[in-house]
Order: C-alpha cells, then sequence, then structure tokens
C-alpha cells in the first residue's frame, strides 16, 4: 500500500484536535459559569470572532457579512476582530458598538499601517493588531489583494506597540521563540494559528500551545488560539491547553451566509452551550479553573 503524505496543516490540525480526548468528573461538579475577564472588559464566554476580511453582502442583504458578525458580537458580548480593510469600512464595524480589535496586515507601505493603527486608535476600538503570518509568500514577500507585504522587525512591532495606549495583539504566531518576543515588546495578546494552513506541515495550534504557555508563565500575555475550531468541545480543549479564549473562524461561515447575524448568533450560542456542559463534566466551575487533568491523547 502506497503510503500517502499529508502537508495540509489544517488536515493535520483536525487530526490532532480529534485526536484529544475528554474524561468525566461528575460527582460534586456544578453547573458551569462560562463568563470571563479579559483585558480589563467582561464578556459572556472565552469565545471571539475571526478576523476575517473581504466578506461582502451575503444572499442579497445591505450589510456587509463582517458588518453582521460583528452587530452578533455585540448582542453576544464576545470581544470582536476583523482583519484586512480600508478606514471607512472600519468606521462602520465600529458603527455597530462592537467591542472590536483590528488586525493590520503588514503592509511594504509603513505608512499605511500607522495610518490604519491611528485611524482604529481614534475610533475607538478595543485594541489593534498586526497579523504577521502574511509576511512572506512562495515569491518572497507576500501580496495579499493587490498590496505587497514586508519583513516586519521586532524594533518595527515595538514602535506600533509605543504608538498607543490600546493593548496590542500579534496574530500568527505559532512557536515559542515568536511568543517571547511579543512579550519582550509589551503585547498584550498574541493569536496562535498557522492562519487556516499556509504552511505545509505546520505544526497545530494546541499542539504547540503548552509549550507557548510555559515560555510566557509570568508574563502579563494573553493567549488566543484559532484555525479549527467549532465546537463547544474544541474550545474547551484549547482552554485545557494554555489559551485563554479561542477563536472560532470558518465554522461560522456557513451560519453567517445563509441566516447573517442571527445565524451567527444562534451558532456562538450554540458553542457556548457546549462548552458549558463539558466543562459541567469534568468538574470545572469556572473558565480559569479548565486544566489538562481530564485530557487523554490518542
Amino acid at each position: 500500500m502506497e503510503y500517502k503524505r499529508i502537508s495540509d496543516a489544517n488536515e493535520i490540525t483536525a487530526r490532532y484536535m480529534d485526536s484529544i480526548l475528554i474524561k468525566e468528573r461528575l460527582i460534586d461538579s456544578v453547573v458551569a459559569d462560562t463568563t470571563i475577564d479579559f483585558l480589563g472588559d467582561s464578556f459572556s464566554m472565552p469565545v471571539m470572532t475571526p478576523a476575517f476580511s473581504h466578506l461582502k453582502s451575503l444572499n442579497g442583504r445591505e450589510k456587509t457579512g463582517l458588518e453582521e458578525y460583528s452587530i452578533a458580537a455585540k448582542e453576544l458580548n464576545i470581544l470582536n476582530f476583523v482583519g484586512m480593510m480600508e478606514n471607512d469600512d472600519f468606521g462602520k464595524i465600529i458603527s455597530t458598538g462592537a467591542k472590536t480589535v483590528r488586525i493590520v496586515k503588514p503592509y511594504a507601505d509603513n505608512g499605511k499601517v500607522r495610518d490604519q493603527m491611528q485611524f482604529a486608535d481614534e475610533a475607538g476600538a478595543f485594541g489593534i493588531g498586526m497579523d504577521i503570518d502574511h509576511i512572506f509568500g512562495e515569491e518572497g514577500a507576500d501580496v495579499v489583494v493587490g498590496e505587497k507585504m514586508a519583513v516586519q522587525t521586532t524594533d518595527m512591532l515595538q514602535s506600533y506597540v509605543d504608538s498607543t495606549k490600546l493593548p496590542f495583539f500579534v496574530k500568527g504566531v505559532l512557536s515559542s521563540e515568536d511568543a517571547v518576543k511579543c512579550a519582550d515588546i509589551g503585547a498584550k495578546a498574541i493569536i496562535v494559528s498557522h492562519h487556516h494552513g499556509r504552511l505545509p506541515y505546520a505544526v497545530p495550534p494546541m499542539r504547540v500551545l503548552p509549550e507557548i504557555k510555559d515560555a510566557l508563565a509570568g508574563r502579563d500575555v494573553k493567549i488566543i488560539v484559532d484555525c479549527g475550531i467549532g465546537s463547544g468541545a474544541d474550545v474547551y480543549k484549547a482552554l485545557a491547553l494554555g489559551a485563554d479564549v479561542a477563536a472560532v473562524g470558518r465554522a461560522m461561515l456557513p451560519a453567517l451566509e445563509e441566516y447573517g447575524t442571527e445565524g451567527v448568533v444562534n451558532f456562538i450560542k450554540g458553542v457556548q452551550k457546549e462548552l458549558r456542559f463539558v466543562m459541567s463534566c469534568t468538574g470545572f466551575a469556572g473558565v480559569t479553573d479548565v486544566d489538562d487533568s481530564c485530557l487523554y491523547f490518542g
């Protein structure tokens, strides 16, 4: 039988996540509470929206998909993320009232980076950040929707952190080495991610989470994880392995496309209900209590 190699990081990630099993601890447990405190604010659950870009109007509705899921984030009281867009579009996101983090691409035009971060700051964003996993492409520097990207140094990232009083997020961290550099520059949060498998054979974010958690011990840096998160059990595993919160991504797209804001609200409420159920079944009363003591690795 011929051996079939699998380079698709998304498939590798799904297989790893599904290999993690959960044992029960029911006696003396209670109905779990999913609320969290995160960077000085209170949220209903450790679930956040993804930093999507380029979502136009779906199914003929007036608002863009980005606006629709931002309105859902407001209704759910969860932290909202958006990605690549121009300033006028970000203004529309802020007008939804959602507490939103703007993730800016590493443009070769550094003036554009700084302009977009400043605009977000002045518009009332919850935080700003950079998507470092779009620095490189197969031809060298990446090109995204016609925009050339550029290498980002520690000093450059430090300058972004120094330019704002908002929490700074670095998206695309997939090693303890980069995590420590983010802590050193004063980033308040990192998003552990392989950006839906841009790197062949990329380590599953959940697999590298414990290493990153250990590397950041004693540092004031929150850990978010994404890639393949689509259920409450997935969020539970992320928390158990060291994340503070998890971001759902493509799993919510069918609900968004079909039903808009209502679909996203119902989908994420379902994630929350399953998370509460799994926490209750494993003896964890609160989100910060969750650890890996109920995980088994296949």
